[in-house]
């Protein structure tokens, strides 16, 4: 099977499934310098507002790549996936001691899950997949319910505008052959789904959430991959504090391949 097979199939549950069969979401993080920009940067926004005994609730946790890194700092971690690849990938690091409920599901229906549980919740990964509004509204309503009145919750978004250039680096053809409309630059939803900066916004807002970060997680770093992961360890070290010095600059915001937005129960 590739993607194009996978463009064929309607129901969106076996269409993520299939896709993170082809799409290895375990390496995507930390396979190089340039990779792990956007892991560093949402953990250091994640660390600002996470307190001692503070419950993490990990809404798409992928293959583990944040779980992990949060249980094993000794917080207690509820996680829910819902590709099969992926949660075989997370099973195979898990340890013994790893302080991590890792359950499969849908972000849809978090009602495992009590109302008020989490003092952090994350969701890197859902709003990718969701093609209809009302969806991506009964997720981050599930989300808000679940969060504490006091917590503070994370969303991650692959901005529409950016991805072009991004296809254009591996695709010298793309700005004519590319799926995207030639008029107004909207990328064709698949195999992810893709919003402006503007919509994701207003997204959030209109789920009742108000805004504290707006977030250009990764940047350039997947265009700039091969520079980046050229870097001796200084360099990497002071592109990484000129990074976080420019992640929520407005004019920065949709040169990104990963928006974060970090809101609280507004």
């Amino acid at each position: 099977m590739d993607f194009n097979d996978i463009y064929q199939i309607k129901d969106e549950i076996e269409q993520i499934q299939k896709t993170y069969e082809l799409f290895n979401e375990d390496a995507r993080l930390n396979r190089s310098k340039a990779a792990r920009v956007e892991f560093l940067t949402n953990v250091r926004y994640i660390e600002k507002y996470l307190k001692t005994g503070g419950r993490i609730l990990d809404i798409g946790a992928g293959a583990g790549e944040y779980s992990l890194y949060f249980a094993r700092k000794g917080y207690a971690v509820s996680a829910l996936e819902l590709s099969s690849n992926n949660i075989r990938a997370f099973e195979r690091k898990l340890h013994p001691e790893d302080k991590v409920e890792l359950v499969q599901g849908n972000a849809l229906d978090l009602s495992r899950y009590a109302d008020g549980s989490f003092d952090i919740v994350l969701m890197f990964g859902p709003l990718y997949h969701l093609h209809g509004e009302e969806d991506r509204q009964q997720c981050i309503r599930e989300a808000k319910r679940v969060c504490k009145d006091t917590g503070k919750l994370f969303f991650a978004f692959i901005p529409n505008d950016f991805v072009i250039l991004t296809e254009f680096s591996f695709h010298n053809d793309y700005f004519v052959s590319g799926d995207y409309d030639k008029e107004t630059f909207a990328l064709e939803d698949f195999p992810f789904v893709f919003h402006t900066v503007p919509e994701c916004r207003e997204m959030i807002r209109r789920g009742g959430i108000r805004i504290l970060h707006e977030v250009a997680s990764d940047g350039i770093s997947e265009l700039m991959e091969e520079r980046i992961n050229g870097m001796d360890e200084e360099s990497y070290q002071q592109y990484l504090r000129y990074h976080e010095y420019i992640c929520e600059k407005p004019e920065f915001l949709g040169m990104t391949n990963h928006l974060l937005i970090v809101g609280e129960k507004g």
